[in-house]
């Protein structure tokens, strides 16, 4: 059975860090690209970070460049989001999505507060 759990979100003040980790099971974890999908209040969910399945390539959207960072340990069957200098922009339930597949996570919430 597959399975995608994100862990790590919660309310942190303007400028705070977080740390979120998604880890996977039930599948070859290690051959697909693992993306981040924020789904923001009133908004449709969308992508904005992704990396490839060795690791080797990360893609951020221009909103979190300098900021947020991705990486995965595939002994682990994790892929995490380092997320610094957090904003209220920031708020929304982050999504866990294995790139190809229709294997999401139920999402964990991060709220920065104005």
């Amino acid at each position: 059975q597959v399975q995608i759990v994100e862990s790590g979100g919660g309310l942190v003040q303007p400028g705070g860090s977080l740390r979120l980790s998604c880890v996977a099971s039930g599948f070859t974890f290690m051959r697909y690209g693992m993306t981040w999908y924020p789904q923001a209040p009133g908004k449709e969910r969308e992508f904005f970070a992704g990396i490839t399945s060795v690791g080797g390539i990360t893609k951020l959207a221009d909103s979190v460049k300098g900021r947020f960072t991705m990486s995965r340990d595939n002994a682990k069957n994790t892929v995490y989001l380092q997320m610094n200098s957090l904003k209220p922009e920031d708020t929304a339930v982050y999504y866990c999505y294995a790139a190809g597949t229709n294997y999401w996570g139920q999402g964990t919430q991060v709220t920065v507060p104005s």
